[in-house]
């Protein structure tokens, strides 16, 4: 005769179980997949609070950049990725972007990923190459009107913040702009210091160095106000396009089912990292700011931004390249 096990020990004993596993969590390195290469704002990020993280919870957090395919390859790599605590993502733009511009992946950000935390936020810069002769954004509107479809821009590929940011300009001015996705921030920015390409939207993270050298001219910030980072250069939308504004976050997740404990866990520790006086003074000499959001807020920003994204991408038929 078959006895059934009362369906209330058997929650108990799960329970203790996955209880018993937070207590130990971690007992190896956590991977972090960044799903880019090198040199991008997301890299740069990754590469300020993985350390942080590491000193805190006694175990390296280890960096895996797995570029390729808009960051689709990275994304289903830690959605497909055992739900331990032991692989996490960061990632911007593209987790709420994506499922409009890829019909056909594999996986649901929204369903698919626990959000842990986003560490910071921050605005984009409009960026030309010098031998564009434009010195602010009326004239760079003037230029694309006069010369329609022969300006470039980059971007780390389809969905990502510079892609986007530069979409919804082109969508607000009327502007016939050619988009040349790249595998990467650093690509992408090899590509508009060398004036392969022409314009771009990247974050001062990853450019500052270039604006001092002058060997990218900022015109405008896509946020709401001036960066206190570069007070000279003004916004978007002071600058000839009311209304315009586009921030962007960077934020840690896990898979999806991983357990409660640990995410937990795992945000406290990611809030320490982010809070912390050395990534706080950098990101903020960045022209960005610390977020370090609960699980349940970067939630609730995932599902916002979904639907945002989802209308601006079907109103404006951007495709993925």
């Amino acid at each position: 005769m078959r006895t059934e096990i009362p369906r209330a020990i058997v929650t108990l004993v799960c329970t203790m179980s996955v209880a018993a596993m937070a207590q130990q969590f971690p007992s190896k390195p956590i991977r972090m997949v960044v799903p880019f290469p090198p040199g991008g704002s997301v890299d740069t990020v990754a590469r300020l609070i993985a350390p942080k993280m590491s000193e805190t919870l006694g175990q390296s957090v280890v960096l895996d950049n797995r570029a390729g395919a808009s960051s689709n390859i990275g994304m289903e790599a830690v959605a497909r990725a055992a739900p331990d605590g032991y692989t996490l993502l960061i990632n911007t733009v593209p987790i709420v972007a994506n499922p409009a511009l890829f019909p056909n992946i594999t996986f649901n950000p929204q369903r698919d990923f626990a959000p842990i935390s986003i560490a910071v936020d921050g605005a984009s810069i409009l960026f030309v190459h010098p031998s564009v002769p434009v010195k602010n954004v009326k004239e760079l509107i003037g230029l694309a009107k006069a010369r329609p479809g022969t300006l470039k821009f980059t971007s780390s590929g389809a969905g990502t913040l510079p892609h986007l940011a530069t979409e919804l300009l082109r969508y607000m001015t009327k502007i016939d702009l050619v988009h040349v996705p790249y595998k990467g921030g650093g690509p992408a920015m090899i590509a508009l210091i060398s004036g392969e390409c022409d314009l771009s939207m990247q974050t001062l993270v990853s450019t500052g160095g270039y604006i001092s050298s002058g060997r990218l001219r900022a015109l405008a910030v896509t946020s709401k106000k001036r960066l206190d980072a570069i007070p000279a250069v003004p916004t978007i939308a002071e600058s000839g396009v009311p209304g315009y504004e586009f921030n962007t976050w960077v934020g840690v997740l896990a898979p999806a089912a991983t357990p409660p404990a640990i995410i937990k866990l795992l945000n406290e520790h990611a809030v320490r990292a982010a809070r912390s006086p050395e990534v706080t003074e950098r990101v903020t000499r960045e022209g960005a700011s610390v977020v370090a959001s609960s699980p349940e807020a970067f939630k609730a920003t995932i599902t916002a931004d979904t639907a945002l994204w989802s209308k601006v991408i079907r109103e404006m038929n951007i495709k993925a390249d």
